[in-house]
């Protein structure tokens, strides 16, 4: 196991480097750069913009260097000093813009994550114990619904939904008279009352997914002849189900621990913009949107690292919880 690790480790280095690269050559491909987007703007305005002007912006961002000396400045900057830049589009530095919006990113993310679980479990389970009941089709439909509806078009529809039953449209975290208020009761319950909309709308795709799984999981372990032989022994139902096949079908579970770590800090980006939520996802749409390389390299890199942790701590969860995992690392017959 340990030196598992340290292969896993020793190739997270040359991994991340490789994705730094690809991140800062892809948010340059696109034509132009942040200064060409600026001085489109200024001209929509109906400024006068010279070329000498133009160069000054070039190099006042740092942008009148070749890629190459952008991305060292850019990567020795990130790994030496903790440096993740200063937004072309904010004039900010980033860990600035990043601190401001992880608190709301990490609450919806930890919430919708708890909806999930709590959901996904007892009725994955439900539905693989009582196959073919009204429960198991309900559970069966209930996840074809989720994985084929959008997570942007459930929103617009909770929305609308919203507007009409309650007469207000539930978007955001808070209402305009509370978001800078000091916390007490009534902003508590305004916060609970924007949540819940997010939160069923991110966490619905994941909920209908995790069903499928455990359930597909579970009726699989169901039929393999150690359970026949317990259950013939006289081994009671309950007892039988949570000790072996329920702890081998719960690894989907485990395994979307690596999606909790750049969840917590990313969310969803397309929901986020949708619904107005001051969380990262939308920070890092406008920043492509608007070719702001240090922001939206940065806000990736970030996303990149906690993945590759999040994978790594959900392989080692992997290994000891499932005694087949662990035999594979260590060697034994996969």
């Amino acid at each position: 196991m340990l030196s598992y690790i340290l292969r896993r480790l020793l190739w997270t280095l040359p991994t991340l480097l490789a994705i730094s690269v690809v991140v800062f050559v892809i948010i340059n491909l696109p034509p132009g750069d942040f200064v060409t987007s600026l001085i489109a703007y200024r001209r929509q305005q109906g400024l006068q913009v010279g070329e000498e002007e133009i160069a000054q912006y070039r190099a006042a961002y740092g942008l009148d260097q070749p890629l190459i000396v952008q991305y060292g400045y850019w990567i020795s900057n990130m790994v030496f000093r903790g440096d993740l830049g200063i937004s072309f589009e904010y004039t900010r530095p980033v860990t600035t813009l990043i601190g401001e919006r992880l608190p709301a990113t990490v609450l919806l993310a930890v919430t919708a994550l708890l909806f999930t679980w709590v959901l996904a479990f007892p009725i994955g389970v439900y539905a693989a114990v009582r196959q073919y009941s009204i429960g198991d089709h309900l559970a069966t439909g209930l996840g074809f619904l989720g994985l084929a509806t959008p997570n942007f078009l459930l929103a617009l529809v909770l929305m609308y939904l919203g507007f009409r039953w309650f007469g207000y449209v539930p978007a955001g975290l808070c209402s305009p008279e509370f978001c800078d208020a000091a916390w007490n009761l009534g902003k508590l319950i305004d916060l609970l009352q924007h949540l819940w909309l997010p939160v069923v709308v991110v966490g619905t795709a994941g909920m209908a997914g995790l069903i499928r799984i455990l359930r597909a999981n579970l009726l699989d372990e169901l039929r393999k002849p150690y359970v026949v032989a317990a259950r013939a022994r006289g081994v009671p139902e309950r007892r039988l189900v949570v000790r072996y096949p329920l702890r081998v079908a719960m690894n989907p579970f485990i395994s979307t621990v690596g999606w909790v770590l750049p969840g917590l800090f990313a969310g969803d980006i397309v929901v986020g913009q949708i619904l107005g939520l001051p969380t990262i996802g939308p920070l890092l749409l406008n920043a492509l949107r608007q070719q702001d390389m240090y922001l939206a390299g940065s806000l990736i890199m970030v996303i990149s690292v906690l993945t590759v942790i999040g994978t790594l701590i959900s392989d080692l969860l992997l290994a000891w919880a499932d005694p087949r995992v662990r035999l594979g690392v260590t060697g034994g017959a996969s």
